[in-house]
């Protein structure tokens, strides 16, 4: 049996616990399904790609580009205004669209390539280079769910030390994408792959094209759109929905709400990390054809509450996790740690 220890603590001796700590457990157990793919057929023949991803994906990245046209002329407070409510759920969109993708969910498991230069496309409105490198790490949030060191989704001790007061704590909900581009450089670096510098390379060359042909402020709205929408926004509710311990002993929580029309289902989160390789658009299927294990779950009802819960309850903050010291998984290739 694994013991649990106050989050920070090198022992596991008494400790006085912080205002919304969360625990540190020494063995890498986690949630696995209790049933597989293999007892419920119906379930196995949804590990399919999603044939509307693509189309989806290619209106978002239009709607980008159209918005960027329209707003050449506009008021920088009307141009805020509509990066918050727009293009922040648009870009939000295409974020979750490229965490769907990055599970091989746009052209099949065969089609490796196809999904990471798709995934480099849909990156385009976002304005900053995102997909290769969330792809590389997002295996390891899955992999080493919590994994300390390894699972970068996990905030540091530094941010559980300095944003616990309700304003800090709101500060760091505006600051979310700073944090989520900052944290794998000092968590987890890895070495730049050849699929980040063609990320890099093509967002730049779109950058560039859209300063040139219409000017700053459609770069500055895609920007905002970005920055906005990933910060304190009711999508951005999901992050901490997600993994945050709102109930000890769980640290994956779905929700079923109407926001996951425009997120692609990340919102059936639990199932998501069930089957990771079905797409988004098929995971409320799973909890239809097996909802003996996922209706009794705890669950979330709104993303806003979930931020509103995550601001003024002691019990919450960036320590309400579960971490895991984890060994890594060896490359069966090499036999040599992954």
């Amino acid at each position: 049996m694994s013991r649990l220890l106050p989050w920070g603590s090198k022992t596991g001796g008494k400790r006085k616990r912080r205002v919304g700590e969360g625990a540190l457990t020494v063995s890498c157990l986690m949630r696995v399904p209790v049933f597989s793919a293999a007892k419920y057929p119906a379930i196995k023949a949804l590990m399919r790609p999603d044939p509307h991803l693509k189309w989806a994906v290619l209106g978002l990245v239009l709607a980008q580009l159209l918005a960027c046209w329209l707003v050449r002329g506009l008021a920088w407070r009307w141009l805020l205004f509509w990066a918050y409510t727009f293009g922040g759920c648009v870009n939000h969109s295409l974020t979750l669209a490229i965490h769907d993708i990055s599970h091989n969910t746009a052209f099949g498991t065969g089609a490796a390539a196809r999904n990471r230069w798709f995934a480099i496309f849909a990156n385009l409105p976002i304005g900053v280079p995102y997909s290769a490198s969330f792809k590389k790490y997002h295996v390891d949030h899955h992999r080493y769910l919590g994994g300390d060191g390894l699972d970068v989704d996990v905030p540091t001790r530094l941010e559980g030390r300095l944003f616990c007061t309700p304003a800090r704590k709101l500060l760091w909900l505006v600051l979310q994408p700073l944090f989520y581009s900052l944290r794998p450089l000092c968590v987890h670096p890895k070495a730049m792959t050849r699929m980040e510098v063609f990320n890099a390379l093509a967002q730049l060359a779109v950058d560039a094209a859209i300063l040139s042909l219409w000017g700053v402020k459609p770069m500055a709205y895609l920007l905002a759109s970005t920055l906005l929408g990933l910060g304190l926004h009711p999508i951005s509710g999901h992050f901490v929905a997600e993994h945050y311990m709102f109930l000890k002993g769980h640290e994956t929580y779905s929700y079923y709400g109407p926001l996951n029309y425009i997120t692609f289902n990340v919102g059936y989160h639990v199932e998501h990390h069930d089957f990771p390789s079905i797409p988004g658009c098929y995971l409320p299927l799973v909890r239809k054809i097996a909802p003996e294990y996922y209706d009794h779950l705890p669950q979330h009802h709104s993303w806003v509450k979930v931020l509103w819960d995550f601001v003024f309850e002691d019990s919450l903050g960036p320590y309400a996790r579960v971490k895991r010291v984890c060994k890594l998984a060896e490359d069966p290739a090499s036999g040599s740690p992954s």
